[in-house]
């Protein structure tokens, strides 16, 4: 059981987490035809962008109500109602994911009597899906903005059906922001070659994945699509994959009666040996052989390249999720877990085989991570591996140093294979130099 504590400090000055509305606005980029909408200034939208289009270096649609000083005072119902007819005049979205903002949370503005009262007085936007969820910039992090849009899209828009309309197998998986867009892809091949459908929520892998697509659009092109959304009623059942999702498959168990499952880590062997068994008891389908094949490299790599990570001191700051998968799978290696820093409470966390985890900020990881073999965090953390003298491995939000993070996969055998050689040449880079 890991001893969880917090800084006392009164100032982040170099902080760690980003905005709950970058991950609001991250799960609903994930959703075929939408817009995200900011209720709120144009600063906290040009923000938010930002940490986007630097992350996965491709446009990024989103819009926001462009509150004033006075647009402030007097209240925004009206911004909101002017933002979102002009969308679905200009734009035509098929769904609108509508997110709150710091200024409007501490002004607060009733965001939900904003939507009824706008459906009320233009019933032509019936047909329009307007998801709302609740993303203070001054409390929650990135994680917790993406769950709560999860939640707010499988409590919104899946639609009850019969018994008889239930596809026996099509299954739901709801990925967490620890997650990137190659991960989805890979999770969706490894999950269709089980011969079941997935509806994955939300599906990064069609929008932000780099696709050139034939025409430019102000919406989303690809991603889960309304329709999609709307039968997830009709699955069989649910992967919740990271402790994060696991309120959105309640919500789906208490509409739908549907039995879920949560994987936190989908990268280590004995993590994918269960994701994989798991398909097979749902199917019924015994595991393919190509992911037999990968299981017994895994195993030889593994066995082959242990004594590069064996007592190895790793230091890692990063979002709650993503933490717990990537602790679990150094464990597997033999690494020792230095130090750990994380942006926010959560319960998984006292459950992390170490003996302490910090919730703080980068400042805080730089001082616990002395002593380290490597440091594992977002491309903030540049400066601090070179004071350290420490090699960087990168994970999390924002990598704008490397090239198609988007595209990285470090789930399954073949993406735990990716992550080991990664890690592993770093060590041995870091061997050659003390041996020259």
């Amino acid at each position: 059981m890991a001893i969880i504590s917090v800084t006392s400090t009164s100032v982040a000055v170099n902080p760690l987490k980003q905005s709950q509305t970058v991950g609001a606005v991250l799960a609903f980029l994930g959703l075929k035809g939408i817009m995200p909408l900011l209720h709120g200034s144009q600063g906290c939208t040009a923000l938010t962008k930002a940490v986007l289009v630097q992350h996965f270096r491709q446009a990024i649609p989103l819009s926001s109500t462009a509150m004033t000083e006075v647009a402030t005072i007097l209240g925004g119902e009206e911004r909101v109602e002017q933002a979102i007819l002009t969308l679905v005049e200009r734009s035509k979205p098929e769904i609108i994911g509508l997110c709150s903002t710091g200024l409007v949370e501490t002004r607060g503005d009733d965001m939900g009597r904003f939507v009824k009262e706008i459906r009320h007085r233009h019933p032509e936007l019936d047909y329009l899906p307007i998801v709302l969820v609740s993303t203070p910039d001054f409390k929650g992090t990135l994680q917790d903005g993406f769950a709560g849009a999860v939640e707010s899209i499988v409590r919104e828009i899946p639609q009850k059906s019969s018994k008889q309309d239930a596809c026996p197998t099509q299954i739901t998986i709801l990925a967490s922001s620890a997650f990137t867009p190659g991960d989805v892809q890979e999770i969706k091949e490894i999950v269709t070659s089980f011969g079941l459908l997935p509806i994955v929520v939300p599906d990064l892998s069609g929008s932000l994945d780099g696709c050139i697509e034939d025409s430019s659009s102000a919406i989303t092109a690809h991603g889960t699509t309304l329709a999609q959304l709307r039968s997830i009623g009709s699955s069989v059942f649910t992967l919740a994959l990271g402790d994060s999702m696991r309120a959105g498959a309640q919500i789906l168990e208490q509409r739908f009666n549907i039995p879920y499952e949560v994987f936190g880590e989908l990268t280590g062997l004995a993590a994918v040996d269960k994701f994989l068994q798991a398909l097979a008891d749902i199917s019924g389908v015994t595991v393919p052989e190509k992911y037999r094949r990968q299981r017994r490299q895994l195993q030889y790599m593994m066995l082959e390249n242990h004594f590069y990570f064996g007592c190895k001191r790793v230091s890692l700051a990063l979002e709650p999720d993503l933490l717990w998968s990537t602790v679990s799978f150094l464990r597997s290696l033999g690494v020792e877990i230095h130090s750990a820093v994380t942006t926010t409470r959560f319960p998984l966390l006292e459950k992390l085989p170490i003996k302490s985890v910090t919730i703080g900020d980068l400042e805080d990881f730089e001082q616990l991570a002395v002593g380290s073999d490597l440091l594992i965090t977002n491309s903030h953390g540049v400066a601090i591996a070179q004071r350290l003298k420490i090699p960087l491995y990168r994970q999390g939000i924002p990598i704008f140093d490397r090239l198609d993070h988007g595209q990285f996969t470090k789930v399954g055998y073949r993406g735990t294979m990716q992550i080991l050689f990664d890690i592993g040449n770093l060590f041995l880079q870091e061997e050659t130099k003390v041996k020259h």
